[in-house]
């Protein structure tokens, strides 16, 4: 019988985002398969976690591009952005606390990447005089990760409703990073 990766990753994403401590042996069985077979497509958590970083990344790049980031008015690009972002939202949540392993050489390029297209989009909004100049657009796109894992994993805790994940994020993050008018 010949296991498919991508539903393993997605099995192992799926239990990663609830419970991040999970054994290997507790992913196999979320993946419904046995420990060896795990095994036989990844060497260790280590490994597993890189594949998993590699999906994430494949799909945030897909979200970016959907959003159209250079399209139209920041604050709308950071709107299609967010929920774009909202269904791998969980494993970003995982791996943003995960990939605290693995800087420095190690940090995949993926995420420079992702990091660029992000920050140009918020230097894009403070060109365009929409975003706070005194905020690095490096601190608004942590910003971005931070308030989309913390509403992952709110929605997750049932703590808030899955339907308010983008108007709580976009609310937040504009509200914190649109630039006030002075009288």
């Amino acid at each position: 019988m010949a296991v498919d990766r991508e539903q393993v990753l997605r099995a192992a994403a799926s239990l990663l985002t609830r419970k991040s401590t999970a054994t290997m042996d507790e992913v196999a069985r979320a993946a419904g398969i046995g420990r060896a077979t795990l095994h036989r497509h990844f060497a260790g958590r280590e490994a597993l976690v890189r594949a998993l970083e590699q999906m994430c990344l494949q799909e945030l790049e897909a979200a970016l591009d959907q959003a159209s980031l250079d399209d139209g008015p920041a604050d709308e690009a950071v709107r299609r952005l967010i929920g774009g972002v909202e269904p791998v939202a969980p494993l970003l949540a995982f791996l943003v606390s995960e990939n605290q392993l693995f800087e420095g050489d190690q940090q995949n390029e993926g995420w420079a990447r992702l990091d660029a297209r992000v920050s140009a989009l918020f230097r894009r909004g403070q060109e365009q005089g929409v975003f706070r100049i005194d905020l690095t657009p490096a601190w608004l796109t942590e910003a971005f990760y931070g308030l989309v894992g913390a509403g992952a994993w709110a929605v997750q805790d049932g703590r808030v409703a899955a339907k308010e994940f983008q108007y709580m994020i976009v609310e937040l993050l504009l509200g914190g990073a649109r630039r006030s008018v002075e009288k």
